[in-house]
């Protein structure tokens, strides 16, 4: 079922890179009927605000509400908190803490640079005002996810922050999920979800506020909304499907390189589980025991698919080649299961989350390690990070010249405004140095 590629025979390999990177992109003529679809609901929103959220909501989730009951009042995250068994409380509040701990580290400070004349200049950085975030729904429920979205948000001083997810569980939202968002401080919370929720969010209803950014996974039309809105608001990521690669020498346990590869494959049909080794005889049995073993999952049919479509085991002839294809892959995880993992943690650039060691499965970064589960996907880890506190804030640049400064630097700035033909630039500094101004 994982499927074997020889790194001699580059042809399979560059193939497979390529699928990997579009996976999840439909054909053109269905591309553009998706969007075509996303964008009609965008309009409808635009223009018509909660009426057509309303519609929308009882079209896609079969739930007739009305503006008044989108958002959900606090009394009843405060009851969904209440009301969870002790044991599951104390497990988000537990994940809670370790997040907003990690999250918390590093963060910059605003910093100038001061002259003797009383000049300067600097950056102040700034938390955004308002963002909303996106809790998908559906056949499970994330309080995770709820988690790993607002927990930087709050961190990162973000006044308000806004949580929307459909309501999928009786008409509303799971109470774990409520509570999660409750335990992590979202300052309000609306039972609407889909292009719907994003496009609320986006442009503002006259019930749902605009906001600045928009963060949280969700289906593709999902994901499509987000990139159509862009530059009206900011986004986390074009997130895909989820993926996984693990880097193995022959020290690895094949149980163990398996489960991981299972642990991804359940989450769709288009995941990505992929193998590399230098060492052949890892190879075949991690082949063996994910051909013996898929079936008795309890998402058996869904794991299948995704091995069968983007299951991989790829054969190098080194262990420095391995890491090289690594960085190729960019993956959003990665589980490094070789016998010194820290040897090789310089030697990897491209990837989300790194796992080391074998007795660090990818899920403990899903459930509240710390670091975020929110990653760039689709081989945009080349480029792109996990969310963090820093994506909630932003950065102004400030500047302040006394006379002084400026009549002994105008020159240069004169110059280079002349330089680039710009006669009104260099003017714009003369005229504050003439004899009676300023």
């Amino acid at each position: 079922m994982l499927q074997r590629i020889n790194v001699t025979d580059d042809r399979k390999f560059q193939e497979l890179l390529r699928a990997y990177r579009t996976r999840g992109m439909v054909d053109r003529a269905g591309q553009d009927e998706r969007r075509a679809a996303v964008a009609e609901i965008l309009d409808a929103v635009r223009t018509r605000g909660d009426q057509a959220v309303a519609e929308y909501t009882r079209r896609f989730d079969g739930v007739d509400l009305t503006p008044d009951q989108f958002e959900i009042p606090r009394r009843e995250l405060e009851k969904a908190s209440r009301d969870l068994p002790r044991e599951t409380y104390d497990l988000i509040q537990r994940a809670h803490e370790r997040i907003r701990a990690f999250h918390s580290q590093g963060l910059r400070e605003s910093w100038d640079i001061q002259y003797e004349d009383g000049s300067f200049v600097g950056q102040r950085i700034i938390p955004l005002d308002r963002v909303g975030v996106y809790v998908p729904g559906g056949k499970a429920f994330y309080p995770s996810s709820v988690l790993m979205n607002i927990v930087p948000a709050k961190v990162a001083g973000v006044r308000e922050v806004i949580m929307v997810s459909p309501p999928s569980w009786n008409g509303t939202v799971h109470p774990a999920v409520l509570a999660a968002a409750h335990i992590a401080g979202a300052d309000r919370v609306f039972r609407v979800g889909g292009v719907q929720a994003v496009a609320a969010l986006a442009y503002g209803t006259q019930t749902v506020p605009p906001v600045s950014k928009i963060t949280g996974p969700g289906n593709a039309y999902v994901t499509l909304a987000k990139a159509m809105v862009r530059g009206l608001v900011e986004i986390d990521s074009e997130a895909g499907p989820s993926e996984v690669v693990v880097l193995a020498d022959g020290e690895a346990n094949p149980e163990q390189v398996a489960a991981e590869l299972f642990a991804q494959a359940e989450h769709d049909e288009e995941a990505v589980c992929v193998l590399i080794t230098p060492d052949e005889k890892i190879l075949a049995a991690v082949q063996e025991v994910v051909a013996s073993k898929v079936s008795a999952l309890s998402r058996a049919r869904i794991a299948a698919a995704a091995l069968e479509r983007f299951g991989q085991a790829v054969l190098t002839r080194s262990m420095d080649e391995a890491v090289e294809l690594v960085n190729a892959f960019a993956p959003e995880h990665l589980s490094v299961q070789v016998k010194y993992p820290t040897r090789l943690l310089d030697q990897i650039r491209n990837a989300g989350a790194i796992m080391l060691g074998a007795m660090t499965p990818v899920a403990l970064g899903d459930y509240g390690a710390g670091p975020n589960h929110i990653l760039p996907t689709m081989g945009r880890a080349r480029f792109a990070s996990p969310l963090t506190a820093e994506d909630f804030r932003k950065v102004s640049s400030v500047l302040c010249f006394s006379r002084m400064r400026l009549a002994a630097e105008a020159e240069q700035y004169v110059a280079f405004a002349e330089l680039e033909g710009l006669e009104a630039h260099a003017q714009s500094i003369r005229v504050r140095l003439e004899r009676g101004r300023g």
